[in-house]
């Protein structure tokens, strides 16, 4: 699996100057006394550069899976299931 992340992408994620503040009144307009719901999103640019820089460094193929099956077809070890193979596409359909 690959995956494409661009340094534009990630630079806008991680460019956010502080956590923002949402509250409920502030989004509904409804001004109801009482309690307010709040939440808070915050990015963490460290470990997001750093999920970024692995995830870039990261081969698209992974030669050792490649080179396992290979050998596993060769050796006739490798064995399909076709109940568990059905179910899979079933489930991934519905």
């Amino acid at each position: 699996m690959r995956v494409d992340l661009t340094n534009v992408a990630a630079n806008q994620i991680a460019a956010e100057p502080d956590p923002k503040q949402v509250s409920a009144n502030s989004v509904n307009g409804s001004g109801l006394s009482g309690s307010e719901d709040r939440t808070t999103f915050k990015s963490d640019t460290q470990s997001l550069s750093s999920l970024v820089s692995t995830a870039l460094s990261s081969p698209e193929i992974r030669e050792d899976k490649v080179a396992s099956l290979q050998q596993a077809i060769g050796s006739g070890n490798y064995k399909l299931d076709p109940q568990e193979i059905a179910g899979s596409m079933v489930d991934e359909h519905a």
